[in-house]
């Protein structure tokens, strides 16, 4: 079960607030993390300008809850029902959603009906992750002609993801996203179309984010933090406000532990060198994962936990692991607090 420790929590959303705030940019998190409703309106409430959501069902249930400014920061093709969903989401919120063609863009005119001008559509860019987005050259070709189907071209976003690949990557990402922005946002004024949103991400590289062209911030690990950036020193231990309650089940191989908890739980990011999780407070890691089973391998000189124990585990990658779960046992740094939050929009995967 997954525990969230609120103060912690708390500190974290109001830190990158208060860095978004001096560097006079907007904060608009992203909800895959937590997938929580409770949690997007503390971010809301701390300043935050709306929210980003993955997908079109993430959005339709922050959208049930009274989010009524949202960024579809995905690619979205709106083939089956999501067409529908969007149009319907488009007349009660500020829907924006990211495209980087032209035949989704004609797409999600066709699909808008008599009413494309309800949608704003944000141009996706590449900055160097090779992901999905555009070159940045293009973006002014793309927002045109998404004006020309009656949509709402405002603004071009991208994601640097590369940025993760280690600890010496985060700063020159975040250079190859400025670098990126600003030749989108000059493609969109030689479009004659104004870039009003320059939207930049993630946690890893928030701390570099901070050219002038870019106006938002998409971070959302930031809000619980894991293993992987504090390897990348995006965080510090004491800023992880999420663990795994994790039960030692069994001990019979020395120097071993075996935890109630395995890939169905903790995903499967990690290697062996780093391993798949991490024991809150020690060097002992998570050395190997079944489906439901963690073999901790515990160094010399710590002591193993005993059968029966409940040990605190650190993912490495924190949203899978959120996902994996119902609801989020949430406590503060006294354990004088314990609510239960439904992990809401668990499972929507389109």
């Amino acid at each position: 079960m997954p525990i969230v420790v609120a103060d912690v929590m708390q500190r974290n959303i109001e830190r990158m607030q208060a860095f978004a705030a001096e560097q006079s940019l907007d904060v608009r998190p992203h909800v895959k993390t937590h997938k929580c409703i409770e949690i997007g309106r503390l971010q809301v409430e701390a300043g935050a300008v709306g929210i980003t959501a993955g997908n079109v069902g993430e959005a339709e249930v922050f959208a049930g809850a009274g989010f009524d400014d949202i960024f579809l920061a995905y690619p979205v093709w709106p083939s089956g029902t999501k067409g529908e969903r969007i149009r319907r989401l488009a007349q009660t919120t500020r829907l924006r959603v990211g495209v980087d063609n032209a035949a989704a863009i004609d797409a999600l005119a066709d699909a808008m009906g008599g009413e494309p001008d309800r949608l704003q559509v944000v141009v996706e860019v590449d900055c160097g992750a090779r992901r999905s987005g555009a070159p940045p050259e293009v973006a002014g070709d793309l927002a045109r002609a998404a004006r020309n189907r009656g949509l709402v071209p405002v603004g071009v976003y991208t994601y640097p993801g590369h940025g993760s690949a280690g600890p010496d990557s985060r700063e020159p990402a975040a250079q190859d996203q400025e670098a990126a922005l600003r030749a989108a946002v000059r493609s969109c004024d030689d479009a004659g179309i104004a870039a009003e949103v320059v939207s930049a991400g993630s946690t890893p590289t928030v701390a570099f984010a901070t050219g002038s062209v870019i106006t938002e911030i998409r971070p959302g690990e930031y809000v619980f933090c894991d293993l992987n950036n504090t390897r990348l020193g995006a965080c510090a231990e004491d800023d992880i406000a999420l663990f795994v309650a994790a039960t030692v089940v069994s001990d019979w191989v020395p120097d071993q532990a075996i935890l109630d908890v395995g890939t169905k739980a903790m995903g499967r990011e990690g290697n062996p060198e780093i391993g798949y999780g991490g024991i809150a407070g020690k060097k002992a890691v998570l050395a190997k994962l079944n489906e439901y089973h963690g073999f901790v391998a515990v160094p010399a000189g710590e002591v193993r936990p005993r059968v029966g124990t409940v040990v605190p585990v650190v993912p490495n990658h924190v949203c899978p692991v959120v996902a994996s779960f119902e609801e989020l046992v949430v406590t503060d740094s006294e354990g004088t607090t314990l609510q239960r939050w439904p992990v809401a929009a668990r499972g929507l995967l389109s």
